[in-house]
């Protein structure tokens, strides 16, 4: 790979990576490298992230990139949505991020809509009501008079945190600032309304700034540390399905896609938010994306069910590997379908019991392998989509006519197939590396590489062959 390159900082719920990418001859080269394990830790009442190691481990891979000798163009950052860390008035981390699966905000969304109107603040913001976001998080240390929001200056959500660090400037990126249920989906602004009808500290949300704009760069120390010099850090879409859609290879109106990983996020690209009061019965979120566009998507536990299996049979001393369950899974004949997205499946102390125990309260066939266990997931998860596709559908002028998996779920060919033959139209495969191409591409185009989001796209397709899978007739 020629030595000049952009960085992909791609940090996910299970493990981060940094990925160097270059344009050449008109298609896009990535290579990863360096790779670092990302955990939850439990800190007194709260499961939190471990932001400083996070942070360190970020410098070590910029080390890692000045050792391999790239003279690097700019660095952008993309994690998962809604957390946040604050800062005090002296510009210092108050504490550790507190991870969206803390059961903090259990309950929280009720206590709120009992003091607001749930179907205007959907008109204003349009996201999905879901207990984990930054809303009800902020919402919960409120009504707690948590001592931490008390003294916040600034609210930072993780890619403008560790932006912030590494440039010594603070601003909060659309896409993931969308994620909070806190934006103004039309104006794509902070609802200060929202906020002060919910008592919460104005001065806590900064400057929004669109994907492509120039953050600033490494300070003086870091450059210094990673050897690196004063590199640019650019916003790119921070949110990671933001940079992952980005990378969808189309160009028809509109994408539709299926960011599949620990989460689905199933949905289309569009350029105006869709607020109507049948979105948000269908549970429809309005997110932000690159290129101004709006994803109206639905936010669906993902792969995040059979990860815990494997983990759990891993701990039993019984592990499987995807290469040999999931042939084996596409061979067992069970008929279950569970509720993917039922509270019993979010963070069970075993998985494999809370399934189990599902089937047995509501006379389902329980699986009884762990081909069976899994073929009952992926099935499930191809029954929400088709639901979801169903409800999306019904808000748009015609429907979609094929879609486009990307993420590391787009390696699952039996989940591939299975949702083709529940949706009955062509599933597009690919890329897996969605991410870090939509985050690698977004700087290139904020460094005039790239002319526009369709040029991105067309970088994309001619990059990555996808897998095509048709639905089977029975």
């Amino acid at each position: 790979m020629t030595k000049k390159v952009y960085l992909a900082a791609d940090f996910g719920g299970g493990s981060g990576r940094v990925i160097a990418g270059r344009l050449h001859d008109g298609r896009l080269q990535m290579e990863e490298i360096y790779r670092f394990p990302n955990r939850q830790i439990k800190l007194g009442n709260r499961l939190c992230w471990d932001f400083p190691a996070l942070f360190e481990e970020l410098k070590n891979g910029l080390k890692a990139a000045a050792r391999k000798g790239f003279e690097v163009q700019g660095i952008g950052i993309d994690t998962w949505g809604v957390d946040f860390g604050l800062l005090d008035r002296c510009g210092n981390l108050i504490g550790n991020p507190v991870c969206y699966r803390d059961s903090r905000t259990e309950g929280v969304p009720e206590k709120l809509f009992s003091r607001i109107d749930c179907r205007q603040h959907y008109a204003v913001t349009g996201i999905q009501v879901m207990p984990i976001n930054t809303l009800f998080q902020l919402y919960a240390m409120k009504q707690t008079r948590d001592p931490q929001l008390e003294i916040a200056e600034r609210l930072l959500f993780m890619p403008d945190l560790f932006g912030y660090f590494l440039t010594g400037n603070h601003d909060n990126e659309y896409s993931i600032a969308s994620t909070s249920e806190l934006v103004d989906a039309r104006r794509r602004e902070w609802s200060f309304d929202t906020i002060r009808e919910l008592g919460l500290p104005e001065k806590l949300f900064g400057k929004i700034i669109p994907p492509g704009t120039l953050r600033g760069y490494l300070k003086k120390d870091i450059a210094d540390e990673t050897g690196l010099g004063q590199v640019k850090v650019f916003a790119i879409g921070s949110h990671d399905t933001a940079s992952a859609v980005a990378a969808v290879p189309s160009q028809s109106r509109p994408v539709a896609f299926l960011s599949s990983g620990t989460w689905s996020l199933l949905g289309v690209e569009v350029d105006e938010p869709i607020l109507t009061e049948e979105a948000r019965l269908a549970r429809f979120t309005n997110e932000g994306g690159v290129g101004g566009r709006i994803r109206f998507l639905q936010n669906i536990t993902g792969l995040w069910i059979l990860q815990r299996l494997m983990s759990e049979w891993k701990e039993r001393g019984e592990e499987q590997q995807y290469d040999i369950i999931i042939p084996q899974a596409a061979q067992a004949r069970i008929d279950t379908v569970i509720p993917v997205d039922a509270a019993e499946f979010m963070n069970p102390a075993s998985m494999e019991a809370a399934i189990a125990d599902y089937c047995r309260i509501h006379s389902l066939a329980v699986p009884q392998s762990k081909a069976e266990m899994a073929r009952c997931v992926l099935q499930s998860l191809a029954a929400k989509y088709k639901e979801a596709v169903q409800g999306m559908n019904r808000s748009l002028e015609k429907p979609i006519e094929r879609l486009h998996i990307i993420g590391g779920g787009s390696q699952n060919a039996l989940l591939n197939q299975l949702t083709a033959n529940a949706l009955g139209i062509p599933v597009h495969a690919g890329p897996v590396e969605a991410t870090a191409t939509g985050n690698i591409l977004t700087q290139a185009m904020a460094e005039g590489e790239i002319a526009d989001l369709e040029e991105l796209r067309r970088i994309v397709a001619r990059s990555f062959e996808p897998t095509i899978y048709y639905p089977e007739t029975r």
